[in-house]
């Protein structure tokens, strides 16, 4: 059964998709806070992503690759399980 979000009809499970990359932007954003980084510096001092690119990922914009998820590790100094750890995330499914 689609869902409403934002006025747009979807599917569960997109919407359910959109949450996630929500969360994890979050995450990416705190870990870059943390790091006393602006998004700017951040991204000119790693030379892996772009302002504009690391800024769809903290808005929860971009469903990204898992070579994009390995950059923005090395960019952070993490290793990729520090970035997702206590990053828990499990799907509903609607069987209506």
């Amino acid at each position: 059964m689609p869902c409403l979000y934002f006025n747009i009809r979807i599917t569960c499970m997109q919407q359910q998709d959109k949450e996630l990359l929500r969360k994890f932007g979050k995450r990416v954003r705190t870990l870059r806070i943390k790091q006393n980084k602006s998004l700017n510096n951040f991204s000119f001092n790693s030379e892996l992503l772009t302002s504009a690119t690391l800024s769809r990922i903290e808005n929860g914009l971009v469903d990204l690759k898992f070579s994009t998820l390995i950059k923005l590790a090395n960019a952070l100094n993490l290793k990729p399980e520090e970035l997702l750890h206590g990053f828990f995330y499990k799907y509903e499914v609607d069987l209506q």
